[in-house]
C-alpha cells in the first residue's frame, strides 16, 4: 500500500506540475485551454468552467441507446455562481495514470486534431515564440520543481561535511565490500600495502584499481584482519573516466547553510541531475551500459516505495530527480514530445511557412510509434526485472 500510495503522489505532483506549466502558459498569451487532464482517457471525472459557476460529470460503463454497454458520463451535477464568467475550460481526472496533457486551441499534435480557424485564441495564430513559450513551459515547471525541491532540502539538512577518517559508515549492498564481509566502523589501515591515513588515501587507492584484485587490511576494535576482494566500477561523472569501487561511504555530518548557500547548493544539485542523465546516455552510446538496465513505470513504483519508507527526505530527492528525468526527455528534439514540437516550430520559423499538414502528421505519427517502442522496452524491462526478483 505504502509503494501504490508513494508511486500516485509522486507521478501526480510531477505530471501536474508540468501540465500545469502549459496551462499557465496558454493562459499568459491568450491562448484558450480547452482541457487540462491529469492522466490519459478514458475519463474519470471532470469538472468544467461555465458561464455561472461549474459543472461536474462523473463517468463509467452504462447502457447507451443502442442498449450497449459503453464508458460514459453516469451523472452530472452543477455548482451555481451566478455572474461568474467560464472559461470553458474542462479539468479532467483520466483513468490511465502514466500522464497528462493540456488541450488548447487550434493546435496541431499528437491527438491529430488537424482542425483551426486562425481566430485569436488558438495557438497557431500566436507567434512563434509564444509558441515556444508555451511548448516549453512545462519542462521550465519540471526544473523549476527540481531546483526548488533540492533547495529546500538543502536550507532544512544543511551541507554535508565528510570526515577524512579511514573508516567505515556506510555500505552499499551488493558491493565488494559488503560481500567480502567487510562491516560499518572498521577502519581501513592499508591497500596493497600502501598505508591509509584519511579518506582521501582510500579513495587514490581504490580508484584506481577498477576491476582488480584488492588486498585490504583494516581494524575492527582492536582486532586487525587481511582480506581480498575483488573492486568493481563506475564512471567519474566530473572526467568520465573509469574508476574503482568497493561500496563504502564516509562519516560525514551536517552543517547549517544560510539561505544563499542553500540556493546555490539547489543549483548545483539540478545541474547534478541533469549531468546523470547525459552521463547515462554517453554510456549508453558508448556500450558501457545496456538498454536492459533503463527502467520504466514499475522501477519508478518500486523506488518511491523504497524512498518513502526510508523517510520523506529521500523520497523528496527521488522526486526532484525523476523531475529532470522528465524536463530533459521532454525537451529532446523527438516528435510527439515538446522538444520535437519546439524543432518543428523552429523549422517553420526558418523557412518561414508552415510546413503541410500532411507533412505535420506524418510527423506526429513517427514520433509517436518511437515514443511507443521506448515504452513498450522499458515495461518489458521492468517486468523482466519484476520476475527476476
Amino acid at each position: 500500500m505504502t509503494t501504490l500510495i508513494a508511486t500516485i503522489i509522486l507521478l501526480g505532483v510531477l505530471i501536474f506540475i508540468h501540465e500545469l506549466g502549459h496551462y499557465l502558459a496558454a493562459r499568459s498569451i491568450g491562448v484558450r485551454v480547452e482541457r487540462f487532464s491529469i492522466g490519459y482517457p478514458p475519463r474519470l471525472m471532470t469538472f468544467t468552467s461555465i458561464s455561472d459557476g461549474w459543472e461536474f460529470r462523473f463517468f463509467f460503463y452504462h447502457k447507451n441507446e443502442d442498449g450497449k454497454w459503453a464508458w460514459g458520463p453516469v451523472k452530472s451535477t452543477s455548482i451555481s455562481r451566478p455572474g461568474r464568467k467560464g472559461s470553458g475550460t474542462e479539468y479532467c481526472f483520466a483513468v490511465i495514470p502514466f500522464g497528462g496533457y493540456v488541450k488548447v486551441a487550434g493546435v496541431i499534435d499528437e491527438s491529430m486534431d488537424a482542425t483551426f480557424e486562425h481566430k485569436p485564441y488558438e495557438l497557431m495564430s500566436k507567434t512563434k515564440l509564444q509558441q515556444i513559450w508555451f511548448m516549453s513551459a512545462g519542462v521550465i515547471m519540471n526544473t523549476l520543481l527540481a531546483f526548488i525541491i533540492f533547495t529546500g532540502l538543502s536550507n532544512y539538512s544543511g551541507k554535508p561535511v565528510i570526515s577524512n577518517e579511514p573508516v567505515i559508515n556506510e555500505l552499499l549492498p551488493g558491493m565488494p565490500a559488503e560481500i567480502s564481509g567487510l562491516k560499518s566502523g572498521d577502519e581501513i589501515k592499508a591497500i596493497e600495502g600502501n598505508k591509509i591515513l584519511s579518506w582521501d588515501d582510500l579513495t587514490k587507492e581504490i580508484h584506481q584499481r577498477p576491476n582488480q584484485q584488492i588486498n585490504l587490511t583494516y581494524s575492527r576494535g582492536d582486532e586487525s584482519k587481511s582480506i581480498s576482494l575483488e573492486s568493481s566500477f563506475q564512471l567519474n561523472p566530473t572526467t568520465g573516466d573509469t574508476v574503482g569501487v568497493i561500496g563504502i561511504y564516509p562519516k560525514f555530518e551536517y552543517q547549517p547553510v544560510t539561505f544563499t548557500e542553500g540556493v546555490s547548493m539547489g543549483a548545483m544539485a539540478t545541474a547534478r541531475g541533469f549531468g546523470i542523465i547525459i552521463l547515462s546516455i554517453k554510456m549508453l552510446t558508448s556500450g558501457q551500459a545496456s538498454i536492459k538496465e533503463l527502467g520504466g513505470p514499475i522501477m519508478i513504483a518500486q523506488l518511491a516505495g523504497e524512498t518513502a519508507k526510508a523517510g520523506w527526505i529521500p523520497f523528496l530527492s527521488l522526486m526532484a530527480l525523476i523531475s529532470c528525468n522528465l524536463a530533459f526527455l521532454n525537451i529532446l528534439p523527438i516528435p510527439g514530445l515538446d522538444g520535437g514540437h519546439i524543432f518543428i516550430t523552429l523549422i517553420e520559423g526558418i523557412i518561414r511557412r508552415p510546413l503541410s499538414m500532411k507533412m505535420r502528421m506524418a510527423i506526429q505519427q513517427i514520433g509517436m510509434v518511437l515514443l511507443l517502442m521506448l515504452m513498450i522496452t522499458v515495461i518489458v524491462n521492468d517486468v523482466g526485472r519484476l520476475l527476476g526478483n
